[in-house]
């Protein structure tokens, strides 16, 4: 069976309860398993005798259990199990006099206790790995790691014996050196089987064997309750060996060749197919051949060399299978700049295919509509926006589409520069469209835009298209779109529908971009009727790192909006820990306070209802999706769990928390954390408190329809429910003026621009405001650090790039909210940012002399994965 990146772990590992269990974290193929890659890679072991122990410093030895007994703890409840070990033959073959120590495990599970002790029988043969300690003068370690040996009947090296007989001669792997990969390259693989007729199985063959597995360098892997780091390790190992790895990469750069020792097949009750060539006298340089034809290489040969990189072959072999931490390291900077490279490649096409379509021209006339309407404001236009209208003029008038970034903060006139474009092209005889991701935001933009143009000569149409609207209007919407009569059309996700029709559509502009995926752009490229690709617009508040934005958006130009209007006061920010009842008290009291003056105040939790949680059958953490996704609904794409894997749209509209972060014990495994509060649940707290007696409330979330939405808002806006508790559905778009006050429940638990982008909803009406960030965070810990940050800043972009630093790029900008398989999963946009330019660098030259990549085929395939994948290029952070 011929195994590719492509084939599904399903056909090939037997035990289905651990294919669940990988499937959970978005491991469903081989590729995807080998881009699982650790987290992090733990020391190598020392050996030392047992006479040599040091308490507190971990170490490895081999050994005999000379006796094993189970103790019953009658006063704890459980089982303590003591086995003594000697280790006279492996101290012999380091010269050192041998020893007794104390082997210890507790347990409450007795099937716990009788599997141990039947792997610990005297006269086993065992390799220990672990701290010891000092128990009542005798050394002890406690719950270490135990590798079984199988009985040395199979000659010189097969047992301890065999193994002290080679290091006295001086062919052991480990004799005279305290270096347990002096000569010895072989993976830990899944446990050998017994020799026959034997009911047990050895977790090794030989004490090299087992030696070289606890003290080389191992891998630790994100892990779930449902499969150890360990197991992920052992999978992976199987399936690199089935595609052709025999050995274990070696430091010379090279895929080691014969006389390495090699990765030894799984067994069949692990791994369903095996690949047979290896019983019929495969090579270990044949096998090492066919790893790199089963995993070929995505970086151009020159590339590879003369960055001095690794094959991507070996990349995952030094990474799984590390010799040293330094191969490690250099494995993953070769795929970090492969990620880098394939990345900046796709930009670059996108671009230059972009470049090669052809738009409607449209160029500035006299005495224009866009001149009318910058002469009629109210207020004068700051330098910066004044210079993107300029920009943006510039490129309307070329007969190539326009693809620009837009990015200000709430609040910077991002809205008046759209205008000025739309004006532009309906000037120029045709249509343009506004695009918004939620009904709330499309009627307001419909409101206000109409009210800007209302003097304008000749009138200006402004037509509203939500997929909430009753029949008749929608009907009468469509019409005018599909008349091509010019104008400005506003809408929501319905201008992605199939009955959307705009043949003379020149431009479109899209506000917070972030909520469409390259899908549902492109659609709009057909809603002319001449072929043509309208000059796009994108929008975002979201602040993102001028360097990332840079590096990561490079088919857009880019255009910032840095100031802000006068009359704005900072907003203060309060962080409060949930425990700390006397101070939540006064904060009630004071939002009571505002409240009476005829002020606003939001509520906001991450979850709708007390039972999403369990809808998803997991954590609130684990099943959160991510707010690119479908936040309040505003999106119909699948939503992206933290873990990897993918949560339902129920999850989607449940859980507002953009792409929380998890938190791992050092064995990679999730730590459990409190549930996240939800709007129900609060809202009925709320209310029963007596700061808020005689006050209405309302709630407001993603499974609302579009129509209750509406009403809910203008309530809230009108005063008489003063305060909202929703979810994020208010991150976006809502522009209360009396809002002088957010409450944020588990702010430790979201990303910092999204709250960042939450604080942005009060003080807009140029109120004195505060934002209160309610938390549950440990003191000291990594998120009370993150919420020190918005703490004391008001700076979008300072702010957005802590949040690049501590969650990294590929869950900001890339893997975890991307809606599909990215391949970003190593690179970190602000870090490596040099790393990046110099991918670019060369991406430009390999295009400029292939511009297709004929003759990269594998590159191209990886550039068109890349795409599909990453196909949100903007993102809620």
């Amino acid at each position: 069976m011929s195994i590719t990146m492509d084939t599904t772990l399903a056909s090939l590992v037997t035990n289905k309860r651990r294919v669940s269990a990988l499937k959970s974290l978005g491991i469903v193929t081989v590729g995807d398993a080998l881009t699982y890659y650790p987290f992090r890679v733990t020391e190598p072991v020392p050996l030392r005798t047992i006479r040599e122990a040091a308490p507190g410093q971990q170490m490895a030895f081999a050994a005999v259990i000379r006796d094993m007994r189970v103790v019953p703890m009658n006063a704890r409840r459980g089982y303590r199990l003591e086995a003594t070990v000697d280790d006279a033959d492996f101290a012999r073959s380091r010269r050192v006099p041998g020893s007794t120590a104390r082997l210890t495990f507790f347990s409450y599970r007795k099937s716990y206790v009788d599997w141990v002790s039947m792997r610990l029988r005297a006269g086993t043969s065992v390799v220990v790995s672990g701290m010891p300690s000092e128990y009542m003068g005798q050394l002890q370690f406690t719950h270490p790691e135990i590798l079984t040996v199988a009985p040395g009947s199979a000659g010189t090296g097969a047992g301890l014996e065999g193994y002290a007989r080679g290091a006295a001669s001086g062919n052991g792997a480990f004799a005279g050196s305290t270096d347990p990969y002096a000569s010895a390259q072989s993976a830990y693989p899944p446990a050998a089987a017994a020799p026959s007729g034997a009911a047990l199985k050895y977790d090794a063959d030989t004490v090299q064997e087992a030696l070289t597995r606890v003290c080389r360098p191992r891998p630790v892997y994100h892990a779930s309750s449902r499969i150890s780091s360990e197991h992920i390790h052992e999978t992976i190992l199987g399936l690199l060996w089935m595609m052709g790895a025999r050995t274990s990469s070696t430091p010379d750069g090279q895929l080691a060749g014969a006389g390495a020792a090699g990765i030894v097949a799984p067994t069949t009750d692990t791994i369903a197919v095996q690949n047979g060539e290896e019983k019929s006298g495969t090579t270990a340089e044949s096998g090492a051949e066919a790893l790199s034809q089963s995993i070929p290489d995505v970086l151009p040969e020159s590339v590879r060399k003369a960055k001095n990189l690794m094959h991507r072959a070996e990349a995952f072999l030094a990474i799984h299978d590390p010799a040293s931490t330094a191969r490690f390291k250099e494995s993953i900077e070769t795929l970090r700049y492969e990620e880098a490279f394939v990345s900046q490649t796709s930009l670059l096409k996108a671009r230059s295919h972009a470049h090669k379509s052809a738009a409607h021209s449209c160029p500035l006339v006299t005495d224009s509509l866009r001149d009318q309407f910058i002469a009629s404001l109210p207020f004068s236009l700051t330098a910066g926006q004044q210079q993107v209208i300029h920009d943006i003029a510039a490129d309307l008038a070329h007969d190539w589409p326009m693809q620009r970034l837009l990015q200000g903060e709430v609040g910077s006139g991002k809205t008046v520069v759209a205008l000025a474009a739309m004006l532009q092209a309906v000037d120029a005889g045709y249509q343009a469209v506004l695009v918004a991701p939620t009904q709330v935001l499309a009627e307001q933009h419909a409101e206000t835009i109409g009210r800007m143009v209302e003097q304008l000569k000749p009138a200006i149409p402004v037509t509203l298209l939500t997929g909430g609207m009753k029949l008749a209007a929608r009907r009468k919407a469509l019409a005018a779109a599909s008349s091509g009569e010019p104008g400005i059309i506003v809408a929501t996700h319905a201008a992605f529908s199939k009955t959307f029709q705009a043949p003379h559509l020149a431009l479109v502009v899209i506000d917070e971009q972030h909520r469409f995926g390259v899908e549902q752009r492109e659609s709009l490229n057909a809603k002319t009727d001449d072929g043509t690709t309208p000059h796009l617009l994108v929008m975002t508040a979201t602040p993102i790192p001028r360097t990332a934005a840079m590096t990561w958006f490079g088919d857009l130009d880019i255009s910032w909006l840095t100031e802000l209007p006068g009359g704005r006061k900072p907003i203060r920010t309060v962080v409060v820990n949930e425990a700390d009842a006397a101070t939540m008290g006064r904060m009630f009291a004071h939002i009571r306070a505002r409240v009476d003056t005829g002020e606003r105040a939001y509520i906001v939790c991450p979850r709708i209802d007390a039972d999403d949680e369990e809808n998803e059958g997991g954590s609130g953490v684990s099943a959160a999706a991510g707010s690119a996704r479908g936040r309040a609904a505003a999106s119909g794409s699948s939503a992206r769990t933290a873990a990897g894997g993918r949560a339902t749209r129920a999850a989607a509209d449940a859980i507002g928390i953009d792409d929380p972060y998890e938190t791992f014990d050092e064995n990679g495994e999730t730590v459990a954390r409190p549930p996240l509060h939800a709007v129900a649940e609060i809202a009925d707290r709320l209310q029963k408190l007596p700061q808020f007696q005689g006050i209405r409330f309302a709630t407001l979330t993603g499974r609302d329809k579009d129509d209750v939405k509406t009403q809910v808002m203008a309530d809230f806006a009108g005063g008489e429910t003063p305060i909202l508790v929703s979810t994020t559905v208010i991150e976006v778009g809502v522009d209360v003026k009396q809002a002088s006050c957010i409450v944020i429940f588990d702010a430790d638990r979201y990303g910092l621009s999204q709250l960042h982008q939450l604080r942005g909803r009060v003080g807009r009406g140029g109120t004195n405001s505060w934002a209160f960030l309610i938390s549950r965070a440990e003191p000291g810990s990594p998120a009370e650090q993150r919420l020190e940050v918005i703490h004391h800043s008001l700076d979008g972009a300072e702010i957005a790039q802590a949040d690049l630093e501590f969650r990294g790029a590929g869950d900001v900008l890339g893997d975890a909210q991307s809606g599909g398989k990215s391949s970003l999963k190593l690179l970190r946009v602000v870090k490596d940012a040099d790393m990046i330019a110099d991918a670019r660098t060369r991406a430009e030259q390999l295009l400029a002399a292939d511009p297709e990549l004929a003759g990269e085929v594998q590159l191209a395939g990886a550039v068109l994965d890349f795409t599909r994948g990453n196909e949100t290029f903007l993102t809620s952070s």
